[in-house]
């Protein structure tokens, strides 16, 4: 699934990956150096997005409510 968002501040996209433990997998993050930039709530579930020293973006998130993207199926919004 490929998302294209004209919301999001800053030029560097921001990679979206799903992980099976949201909190194991801000631990590890944060360990390696990677700074957390906001957590938020999208449909699919909790998600928090990070800025890698080197100034690359991530979001990671878990898949809690994985009936949400039944509902993005088809959709075109542009």
């Amino acid at each position: 699934m490929v998302l294209l968002a004209d919301h999001v501040e800053g030029e560097t996209p921001i990679l979206v990956y799903r992980v099976a433990n949201l909190r194991k997998a801000l631990t590890e993050l944060k360990r390696r150096g990677w700074s957390e930039e906001s957590t938020f709530e999208i449909p699919h579930g909790p998600i928090c997005s990070f800025r890698a020293p080197g100034g690359h973006r991530i979001a990671v998130y878990q898949l809690t409510r994985p009936g949400a993207a039944a509902s993005f199926e088809g959709r075109r919004d542009f």
